[in-house]
């Protein structure tokens, strides 16, 4: 984009609505997950489930954004939300800045469950599908000694321990019930790995904002560790190469670096789009 003079605020204030009722919002549903922790877990409720699992509700779509897994994970997102998001608001307004954000969130869980399917899902569900047409013992046997990535998550850590021990002595007992065993664990076990990932944080918009900014205000100078001066234009490249980069490299982490990738790739989207239309 142009020059940073051509945005002017529309009504300043050191916190404006939308980013005001969000810091508030987000702070109510914390506090809510830790004080219902002894009855359920929020989390999995209101967080955003794999879209073909039994889990997935519509309303995580938008849910999840505002469900954070720790205060450092909270504080973060909400710090970002009002250095940047403050500004935002008070040159587009509120009703543009909400859209912004919800779409950027949105976008963000496109991107993550995209990729998650081509990168995790669809390799998993081929290999069980392949086993159920033509079962087997030494095919059960083959993919979990093949696929010790598909097994190493702690939701069936436990039962995938107990079958295996039975898998192991039927085999050579009595081969057709270890057939017969194998295909009930894939069943289940497909199920499970399905319904295990949950995303939750407001990471995807936040990203999606420091994306706006970066284009609006390129150069803008923007104080790393409130010490370092970095223009805000190559602050918002480093930080997309990173999280891409990391997105590849740390496939099996508990961070969404794919949905950090979302939101800014739909910000800048829908940014380009508004910028068409005006």
């Amino acid at each position: 984009m142009n020059s940073d003079n051509q945005y002017k605020p529309r009504g300043f204030r050191l916190l404006p609505p939308i980013v005001k009722n969000l810091l508030i919002i987000n702070g109510l549903f914390f506090l809510a997950t830790i004080a219902l922790s002894s009855r359920f877990d929020l989390r999995e409720i209101l967080g955003l489930h794999y879209f073909f699992s039994d889990s997935f509700k519509p309303y995580q779509i938008l849910s999840y954004m505002f469900m954070h897994g720790n205060f450092t994970h909270l504080l973060f997102n909400m710090f970002a939300l009002w250095m940047f998001g403050n500004v935002l608001e008070n040159v587009w307004g509120p009703k543009r800045f909400v859209i912004y954000f919800l779409v950027t969130g949105v976008g963000a869980a496109l991107i993550h469950y995209l990729v998650f399917y081509f990168v995790d899902a669809r390799p998993l569900l081929n290999a069980i599908d392949s086993i159920q047409a033509n079962p087997s013992v030494s095919a059960i046997t083959a993919f979990f000694n093949e696929s010790g990535l598909f097994v190493n998550f702690s939701e069936i850590s436990g039962e995938y321990t107990r079958f295996a021990n039975q898998f192991n002595e039927l085999r050579v007992t009595n081969p057709e019930l270890a057939v017969q065993k194998g295909l009930e664990f894939l069943t289940y076990y497909r199920n499970a790995f399905l319904n295990a990932p949950v995303v939750i944080g407001a990471s995807g918009a936040v990203f999606g904002i420091l994306l706006a900014f970066g284009m609006m205000f390129p150069n803008s100078l923007i104080y790393l560790y409130f010490f370092f001066p970095i223009k805000a234009k190559y602050f918002v490249i480093i930080y997309g190469a990173i999280e891409l980069y990391l997105g590849f490299s740390q496939s099996g982490s508990n961070v969404a670096h794919f949905a950090h990738i979302g939101g800014m790739l739909f910000g800048f989207f829908l940014i380009r789009y508004w910028k068409k239309r005006s």
